[in-house]
């Protein structure tokens, strides 16, 4: 199968860009200027990948992300001029699979793209666990990507806080550095200064913190890395 990219840019020159270089890589490319046109794209077609701006007329990509992120098995890429460290984890923060600037570097987008739809189109997300699994109370959801609480709050998982709670619970207690978690999670290595898997990590945690008296499930191994410490229910 031929994956399916839809480009949300504004900016006609770019759209007209990217286009030319998917399509160059062998991939099915649709256009939209807005998030209107996309979601008309989601209706109609099989999206495998989002690439899409931040600066787009009425909502935002940042809006926009958040509805992607509803849809269990899209890719979302930022690619955009916004290029300041609030952005950026802001962009991680809702669920962005990765995030680059303008301008970019055609082939190392074309390679994160690549890297992110083998994630995408893979179905490996449970190899390693039964589709529900239990830990602490808690219960790790495959077939709706989700994490529900001891009180029964369903949180909506993004690609990359699911793969990196699935890592976790495939290993307990063991310290999982942080080059292990960016590839899982996206597929590629880590940069320097990447924020991804800290921002990840933080978000994951502030579900935990949703329930009272709720433990320390993921502590910071200073110098190494993560470790999941709950107990999980096999």
């Amino acid at each position: 199968m031929t994956p399916n990219i839809l480009i949300v840019e504004d900016e006609v020159v770019t759209r007209t860009t990217l286009k030319s270089l998917f399509e160059a890589e062998g991939y099915n490319v649709f256009e939209a200027e807005d998030g209107s046109q996309m979601h008309d794209f989601f209706e109609n077609n099989n999206i495998n990948l989002v690439v899409m701006d931040i600066n787009l007329p009425g909502k935002n990509g940042l809006i926009l992300a958040r509805e992607v992120r509803d849809r269990k098995n899209v890719g979302l890429i930022f690619l955009t001029g916004r290029d300041n460290d609030v952005d950026r984890i802001l962009g991680l923060e809702i669920g962005a699979d990765d995030y680059l600037t303008k301008p970019f570097n055609p082939r190392e987008l074309t390679i994160r793209a690549r890297n992110l739809l083998n994630r995408t189109l893979s179905n490996n997300d449970d190899d390693d666990l039964p589709s529900r699994v239990s830990f602490n109370g808690w219960i790790l959801d495959g077939d709706s990507r989700s994490l529900i609480s001891p009180s029964q709050n369903e949180f909506r998982l993004p690609r990359s806080e699911f793969r990196a709670l699935h890592l976790f619970l495939s290993n307990p207690g063991k310290i999982l550095t942080r080059e292990q978690l960016i590839m899982e999670m996206t597929g590629r290595e880590l940069r320097p200064n990447d924020r991804t898997v800290d921002v990840t990590i933080r978000r994951i945690r502030k579900h935990f913190e949703s329930e009272v008296n709720s433990e320390d499930l993921i502590v910071t191994i200073h110098g190494e890395g993560y470790r999941f410490c709950g107990s999980v229910d096999m």
